[in-house]
């Protein structure tokens, strides 16, 4: 008999219940309990049902930046992180482009000043984006795709498709673009938000090269950097504001692990929530439950009749239910609401962990 042990497991310090609050109020609430083809569409239907798309405009995102793109560690909401930056200084003069932070008030078209990047480059879009100007709406002004990049590398940059480099952001091959370590995960969570945002308009493959993966195309180079760059403090401070002025969120950024339960990939990124990457597969046989999903009623097996802690999570990491028991007996979890949690065995050192779908 093969016992699968899944070691027990503090569910973390969520990046904010605000986070996932947003999946599950308000319209097109999200079942994370799909995979696949499921969980795309049902993401893609939640974060394009935001009102304010029609009206959010370039200018709009211009002025945002000020505030989504200042640097965490700056104390003094001064300077904003550009993206494909990497040395940290403000001083600049001509030809000096690597910068990753520039003062705030420094938004232009000059050189030293930094301004609005489209990480998904507009004119690789099909059909393209169109032009820019601070009255237009739509796709073109989409925050989410709108990062602060210094004017000169910006224009290194320019269409290039992303390619697997390392290091530094640069040119890479034939006229390609690496974005850097520091970067790449931004970059890959943009490409999948704008994916799922925007469908066929924005396929991964029109701004990046490699292969593809899963049943839903994504590409395995963007796949591994989402699992490679952890999220940081800036793309969460952008997701939090973006929600507020713009009324939607990237996935991706809440949980990177996402990206796997939809298009797969050999790597496993972060699963912030706890949640989503616990394993399905096999569990220790002394301990179970049925049936699931259930209603009302769970039965729980204990053939050891050691003393078992029961405790219940729900998707937010909070526990909701904890009992102790040494012999199988029935659970009563009628007063749960339907949705997707955790049911964990506590047995000394050793913790057997399970989702449990409440109808």
């Amino acid at each position: 008999m093969k016992h699968v042990y899944i070691i027990a497991f503090l569910l973390y310090s969520f990046l904010s219940f605000s986070q996932q609050a947003y999946y599950s109020n308000g319209q097109n609430n999200v079942d994370f309990t799909l995979t696949g083809q499921d969980l795309y569409d049902a993401l893609q239907l939640k974060i394009s049902n935001n009102t304010n798309f029609d009206t959010y405009t370039y200018g709009d995102a211009r002025d945002d930046i000020k505030i989504m793109d200042l640097d965490p560690n700056d104390a003094t909401d001064s300077n904003v992180l550009l993206v494909y930056g990497f040395v940290d200084n403000l001083s600049c003069s001509n030809g000096i482009t690597d910068r990753r932070i520039r003062d705030k008030e420094d938004f232009g078209g000059n050189v030293c000043d930094y301004n609005r990047e489209h990480v998904f480059a507009r004119s690789n879009a099909n059909p393209g984006m169109g032009d820019t100007s601070n009255a237009f709406t739509g796709i073109v002004a989409d925050p989410h795709n709108l990062r602060a990049s210094d004017v000169q590398r910006n224009g290194s940059r320019g269409s290039k498709l992303f390619a697997v480099g390392s290091g530094d952001s640069g040119d890479v091959g034939s006229g390609n673009w690496y974005p850097g370590d520091e970067w790449r995960g931004d970059v890959a969570r943009i490409m999948m938000y704008m994916y799922v945002r925007y469908g066929d308009r924005c396929l991964p493959e029109l701004n990046t090269f490699g292969p593809k993966e899963g049943t839903t195309d994504m590409l395995e180079v963007l796949l591994e950097w989402n699992a490679l760059d952890q999220v940081s403090d800036l793309e969460n401070n952008r997701n939090d504001h973006l929600e507020a002025v713009y009324g939607n969120r990237n996935p991706f950024i809440d949980n990177p692990y996402i990206a796997k339960v939809i298009w797969g990939g050999d790597l496993d990124p972060q699963d912030p929530w706890g949640t989503l990457s616990v394993d399905e597969i096999e569990y220790e046989t002394t301990l179970s439950f049925y049936p699931n999903p259930a209603k009302d009623i769970v039965n729980v097996s204990i053939s050891n009749n050691a003393i078992t802690r029961i405790e219940i999570y729900d998707v937010l990491g909070k526990r909701v239910f904890v009992r102790k028991i040494n012999e199988s007996m029935e659970i009563d979890i009628s007063s749960l609401k339907s949705g997707l949690y955790l049911f964990k065995f506590i047995q000394d050192e050793r913790t057997v962990t399970k989702k449990l779908i409440i109808e």
